[in-house]
Formats: structure tokens, C-alpha cells, sequence
């Protein structure tokens, strides 16, 4: 099969939705299908080019794990200012409907939201293409951008909201990362069966319990403090000022072991640091970007990790992937988010809820964390177990092609046959597991310590 993927952000930026992308589309190659991604030039969050790469007219071509990544030109802003923003995205739609149409065909075209404009390129194209359109949203747009404060303007959202309720009609399917969601989308007159649930994950074979990185700790002077770090971009919808009172109140009672770490860039990075200058707190550490591969080694290096979102009724509705890194690395969650995140780490005992935006129970929390190692131990065993089970990576990306073959096999006499002996496949598969573990019951051997 050949899927055509439009994101916004892939590789080597290291923000959810590039890694997101990157994490499942791998994986569609190694089952054997061929995979090409449109993208612009990395550059997020900070707007400054990647080293090795162009921001040029001429579109680049790599080779990433199998994967074809076409990079498209951008007209490239920093995370901030509204205005600059939108321009990026309109760019990257236009850049990549016109690469799109000198490709050859391709059996399924997929673009991901965020952001809002890479969905209308999948709409436009698969429109002159005609391509079946899946049509990923991860983030309620115009919605979150007026959630955060981002954008006032009445009359541009409603305008907005037009586009995205039109871009919903146009695909011939949705895939959307929860309940919470898909219930928005049917509310905006969608019929629930064109809306399929995939939800965010995670790769456990790469977010996995290690021993601390002492360089990590060197690094930053940790030694004998309680970390909690918050990793991930330092956004507007993050709520991240929180973090700054409560290292007030921790430098007022006198904790000086006490440490919170900002891993990560962003539009706001600048204002926490002058904040943290302000105040003469010498508990609060930004590291700045660091790449994706060293994540895993900090988060094994801190003691617990920080979740967080704005106080608004729209992320009620949000899971955020640092949820599952954090559980993956056996990592206690302090989860500043209301709505579905807090049910879920409340269901997989993962770490402690508190409310969005109150330094009071950011710092209890903390304190209760760093008092009890045994609670930590429990939260951080859970919360793996947990996400192994629900959240795997692997386990996603194979229900997602299955889903594709669905679609497709609709469409196509080729791919219900396809469809079909993958379905052959799958109970091969099953019913060998079954004789194995029939096998194993007979031998008295203890099948349930495999794995």
C-alpha cells in the first residue's frame, strides 16, 4: 500500500506531533508498506533552520527509516505572533498541495492536524488527487488557539470555525485521539460513524525504566535534590507560569532540595526566565532544546515529571503524549490537567492530580513525592504496566493500518482482498499463540512469566 502523510512537523524536530508521525509511519514501512511524507524544513519551536538543511523553493529529499520525506518551502516564524503563524501555515498548505500534485498517485493520503492548515491541504489535494482523505485531528483548531488567549478576534474565529466544519465534511474519514474529541466533532455535525479513535502513545521499547544518568545530574547540580521536570515545548496553552510561583513558595519555606526543571523551547521561555530572574529563584532550571534521543536519559535522571495544561473547559478533553513517556519510564506524574488526562492517571495510579494552574498543590504534591519513595516506586510500576497495556506504539500503529485497509477495502475490490488476508494473518497468528500457550499449560511450564 502506499500512503501520502502531510505534517506540519517531523524529525529531527523533537516536538509530540513530529515524533508522533515519525513513531508510525516507521512502523508502516516495516510491514511492508511504502510511506512518503510531505513536511517543511525542521525549524520548531524557535524558527531558526536545523543545521543541514534549506529553506528553499526546490523541494529536499530524504531517506528517514524507510520513510520518503519530501521537504517543502515555509515561510518560517518563531512560535509567536498570530499573525506570522498563520502565514507559516498557509505556506506549508500551499507548498504542499503543489508538491503533492507532481507525485505519483498514492492509495490513501493522510494529513495531521496541528496544524489546521496541513488538514486543508489533505482536503485540496485529495480533492485534485482523487485520493481517499484521512484526516487526523490531535487538536481542536481555531478552538485552542481562542482557549489560550492566542487569538480575540470574533469575527476570524467564526470565519475559522466555517473552514474547519467544511474541512470535517470533506474527508472521507476522521481519526481523533479520544472520546472527548470525537464527541466535539459529532457536536459540530459530523456523523459519528466517519470518526475512528487512535489514540496517542508510546514507544516502550525506547521510553523504558535505566539507571540515572549521572552526567545529567552533574550537569545541572543535582546532586541530593528531588527533581520534578516538565518536558516538552514551553507554550502558551501550557500554563507553565505556575511553575515560577511555585518555586517562590518553595524558596519561602526554605526547600532548598527541592528543584523544577523546564526541559524544552518555546514562545514563553523567555518570560519564565525573566520571571525566574525577577524573583532569585535558583530552583527553577530551563535546559533549553535538547535532542530527542537524550529525553529518555533525562527523565530516567529526575524523580518525577510535571503534566500541565491552561484551566479551560477544551483540554479537559486532551491526553498529552507526556503522559505516556513519563508512565513508560516508571516516572510518578504530577498531572495538572482536568477532564480525561486526570481520569486516566487516576485509573492507572500513575502519579497525583492537582488542580490546573495552583502553585499550592503543585508544591504539595511535589512534597509529598519527594517525602515518599515507596509511593513513587508504586505510581512509577503502574503507570508502566498501564500504558504497555493501552498505549503501545506498536499496538496503535497496527490498529491504524487496519483501519486504512477498512477504508480502503470499501473503496476497492484489491484492497478487500487485501483487507482479508490480513484478517488471515491476524488469526494465523492468534491461533499459534494458543497452541503455543496450550503447549507450555501441558509441559507444566508457568506461561504467564514470558514476556
Amino acid at each position: 500500500m502506499k500512503i501520502l502523510f502531510l505534517t506540519h512537523y517531523f524529525p529531527p524536530e523533537s516536538n509530540a506531533p513530529a515524533s508522533r508521525v515519525h513513531e508510525m509511519t516507521k512502523r508502516w514501512v516495516k510491514d511492508g508498506n511504502e510511506v512518503t511524507v510531505i513536511t517543511g524544513v525542521p525549524n520548531c519551536p524557535d524558527g531558526v533552520v536545523h543545521k543541514g538543511y534549506r529553506n528553499r523553493i526546490r523541494r529536499q529529499v530524504e531517506m528517514v527509516d524507510g520513510i520518503r520525506v519530501i521537504r517543502v518551502w515555509t515561510y518560517i516564524a518563531a512560535n509567536e505572533g498570530t499573525l506570522r503563524r498563520i502565514l507559516n501555515f498557509v505556506s506549508f498548505m500551499l507548498s504542499a498541495v503543489w508538491v503533492g500534485l507532481f507525485l505519483k498517485k498514492h492509495d490513501v493520503l493522510i494529513a495531521t492536524s496541528p496544524q489546521f492548515f496541513c488538514g486543508w491541504a489533505g482536503v485540496l489535494l485529495s480533492r485534485l488527487r482523487k485520493m481517499p482523505f484521512i484526516l487526523e485531528i490531535r487538536d481542536l483548531w481555531p478552538e485552542s488557539i481562542a482557549a489560550v488567549g492566542a487569538m480575540s478576534n470574533g469575527r476570524v474565529i467564526r470565519f475559522l470555525e466555517k473552514l474547519e466544519k467544511r474541512m470535517y465534511a470533506a474527508a472521507t474519514h476522521i481519526v481523533t485521539v479520544g472520546e472527548g474529541y470525537k464527541r466535539r466533532i459529532v457536536a459540530k455535525g459530523i456523523d459519528s460513524n466517519k470518526i475512528s479513535i487512535i489514540t496517542n502513545g508510546v514507544d516502550t521499547e525506547i521510553f523504558y525504566p535505566r539507571n540515572v544518568d549521572e552526567n545529567v545530574r552533574k550537569r545541572h547540580n543535582l546532586d541530593h535534590q528531588f527533581v520534578c521536570a516538565y518536558v516538552g515545548t514551553l507554550g502558551m496553552a501550557c500554563g507553565l507560569n505556575v511553575v515560577v510561583r511555585a518555586g517562590r513558595i518553595l524558596k519561602e519555606r526554605g526547600r532548598k532540595e527541592i528543584k523544577l526543571m523546564l526541559i524544552g523551547e518555546g514562545a514563553i521561555r523567555h518570560e519564565l526566565e525573566s520571571d525566574v530572574r525577577r524573583y532569585n529563584l535558583d530552583n527553577v532550571i530551563f535546559t533549553g532544546r535538547l535532542p530527542r534521543d537524550s529525553i529518555p536519559g533525562y527523565l530516567a535522571s529526575v524523580d518525577a515529571c510535571l503534566v500541565h495544561l491552561k484551566r479551560t473547559d477544551l483540554f479537559k478533553t486532551v491526553l498529552p503524549s507526556k503522559i505516556f513517556e513519563a508512565a513508560a519510564m516508571e516516572r510518578p506524574i504530577v498531572l495538572g490537567v482536568e477532564g480525561d488526562a486526570a481520569e486516566l492517571v487516576n485509573d492507572a495510579s500513575a502519579g497525583i492530580c492537582i488542580e490546573p494552574e495552583n502553585a499550592e498543590e503543585l508544591v504539595a504534591a511535589v512534597l509529598k513525592l519527594a517525602q515518599d519513595d515507596a509511593l513513587r516506586e508504586r505510581y512509577g510500576h503502574a503507570g508502566r504496566a498501564y500504558v504497555k497495556r493501552y498505549f503501545d506504539r506498536n499496538t496503535l500503529a497496527n490498529n491504524y493500518l487496519d483501519l486504512i485497509h477498512l477504508l480502503l477495502a470499501r473503496h476497492s475490490r484489491e484492497y478487500a482482498e487485501e483487507f482479508v488476508e490480513r484478517a488471515r494473518r491476524h488469526i494465523r497468528a492468534y491461533n499459534l499463540g494458543r497452541v503455543q500457550a496450550s503447549g507450555a499449560q501441558q509441559e507444566g511450564h508457568d506461561i504467564t512469566a514470558v514476556g
